[in-house]
């Protein structure tokens, strides 16, 4: 999987936040679900998560891996491929599981 390094945990990071909006948790309610604490929750999707840390969070959020790093409308356009277009250099990635 490739990101633009420059917005990858940016846009993963906002993205993770809108997510468990979305699904209607609090995000103490998420850190419950994943079995740690909102604080540690925080420092994981604020730092540089390992790729299991993101299989369980999108696991628990019932989502591909793929949309932890893709805008809400690149979501409802591009679901059905599974392809992102980054946001600073408009180049479109197919993402594989």
């Amino acid at each position: 999987m490739y990101i633009c390094t420059i917005f990858k945990y940016t846009i993963m990071e906002h993205r993770i936040k809108e997510l468990i909006k979305e699904k209607g948790y609090t995000q103490q309610e998420f850190a419950d679900l994943l079995g740690m604490s909102r604080v540690g929750l925080a420092q994981i999707v604020n730092g540089k998560p390992s790729y299991p840390t993101l299989e369980k969070i999108a696991t628990a959020l019932n989502v591909p891996m793929w949309q932890l790093f893709a805008s809400p409308d690149e979501v409802k356009g591009e679901e059905d491929n599974n392809t992102i277009t980054c946001p600073k250099c408009g180049t479109k990635f197919k993402m594989e599981e």
